[in-house]
């Protein structure tokens, strides 16, 4: 594991406190540190017991005007600022106190939550950061006509354009790596921004109580109502801080590069629960080749009937491939002048894909072994010939102590040959 690999979280820590730019209430957040693997949870200390609210995509309540989060009732407001500070100074875990329903707004920046954390310092952990990489580009379109592009990168980028019927806007486009340095330098600095003609609807609405020029940068019909613009396209700016707060969400650290058009709080999320799926799905794939299969599995050539794991969901899931040739050895003798695959050996063949889903279940598999006790339900649907590729999917029904139950099927070119029901036993070698 090499340190740019490595965990973070807080070293001392830190808070602050400020008003909500929705709720306007006044609140304290103390960021505190975490142990390895624990992520970023939110905790409401105002209530009774302190509830955890985990800073997740699971945990998503609200996206508008700003991306709140909630658990068992319990809500944390405007959330992306925190956590686009924490993602972009790789704080991977950290427990964030708060005592009130919404992260302070400060000065509408990302800059005093990078600064806290500059002041609190950054600790390495003995566990190895996760990585949600894009590897197959990723597309998205939100209702309200936010549109995304997600592309493999080496790095965290992201190409934004905003368009706003308003002068002191218009259209603004940039491109802007994230890490450390250049998020502290090209956007921690940017505010949240509205318009002064929808205050009133809003605020009848219950948002925007707490906001105001200290704030939030506020355009009227002359223009910009504050004294100056921290950058000439700050509200851009401050759009690409708030996707990098949104993505945070993921529970990961980011590698692609996200291109967008009028990006939004609901299209962030969608997003990243796109790109959150394609990484888990690959994850679960696992694939696994007759290598690292032969050091789960005893058997050996001729009677290793598994080629290669496609997909895996651990203790729940299992596909395996099996590659059917002529110079399969029981060709020989069965059928050879019409070559079929012994019905009992495709069953085989699925029991060692169900093997091998239950011994990543039980421990190392080097000290145990799996026995089949009974086979029910067997069904032998359609003749597995030279050529043909069986996808072996079998399903975990119950595990109880060292006794198994499977469910499987093979399938040829989308049609399902065999299928059977499992019980085995996992014993000491």
């Amino acid at each position: 594991m090499t340190a740019g690999r490595s965990q973070h979280t807080v070293a001392h820590q830190v808070a602050l406190e400020g008003i909500g730019v929705h709720t306007g209430e006044a609140a304290t957040l103390t960021i505190r540190p975490a142990a390895a693997d624990a992520g970023v949870t939110f905790s409401r200390t105002d209530l009774p017991g302190a509830p955890p609210v985990p800073a997740n995509l699971e945990h998503v309540t609200a996206t508008e005007l700003g991306t709140s989060v909630g658990a068992a009732g319990v809500e944390v407001l405007t959330v992306e600022h925190v956590l686009a500070a924490l993602a972009a100074l790789e704080v991977d875990n950290a427990v964030l106190e708060l005592d009130g329903p919404e992260v302070p707004i400060l000065d509408g920046s990302f800059a005093p939550w990078v600064e806290a954390i500059r002041e609190a310092g950054t600790e390495v952990q003995d566990a190895e950061a996760e990585i949600v990489e894009v590897i197959d580009p990723v597309t998205v379109e939100s209702e309200e006509g936010a549109s995304y592009v997600a592309l493999p990168d080496i790095h965290f980028s992201i190409s934004a354009t905003i368009e706003f019927d308003h002068t002191a806007i218009g259209r603004q486009s940039g491109r802007f790596i994230i890490n450390h340095q250049q998020f502290e330098h090209d956007l921690a600095r940017a505010r949240t921004f509205g318009f002064h003609g929808d205050a009133d609807k809003l605020r009848a609405q219950g948002l925007a109580r707490g906001a105001s020029l200290v704030n939030t940068v506020v355009l009227d019909g002359n223009g910009v109502m504050n004294d100056d613009l921290r950058y000439p396209d700050e509200f851009l700016r401050h759009k690409v801080g708030d996707i990098v707060g949104d993505l945070a969400l993921m529970g990961g650290r980011f590698r692609g590069h996200v291109v967008t058009e009028r990006p939004s709080h609901c299209g962030n999320i969608a997003l990243a629960r796109a790109i959150r799926e394609q990484h888990d799905r690959r994850q679960r794939a696992r694939n696994l080749d007759v290598t690292r299969i032969m050091e789960v599995l005893p058997h050996r050539y001729p009677f290793l009937l598994v080629d290669r794991v496609v997909e895996f969901e651990p203790g729940k899931r299992i596909v395996g491939l099996k590659n059917v040739t002529i110079n399969e050895p029981f060709f020989r003798g069965h059928f050879p002048d019409h070559p079929i695959m012994p019905g009992v050996l495709i069953i085989e063949a699925m029991g060692q894909v169900g093997g091998l889903l239950l011994m990543d279940s039980v421990g190392d598999p080097k000290e145990k072994v799996v026995y089949f006790m009974a086979l029910n339900n067997v069904k032998w649907r359609k003749p597995v010939t030279p050529g043909d590729q069986i996808l072996f999917e079998v399903e975990m029904v119950n595990l109880r102590r060292s006794v198994c139950k499977m469910k499987g099927m093979g399938i040829v070119d989308g049609k399902v040959v065999a299928e059977a029901e499992m019980m085995a036993r996992i014993v000491d070698r």
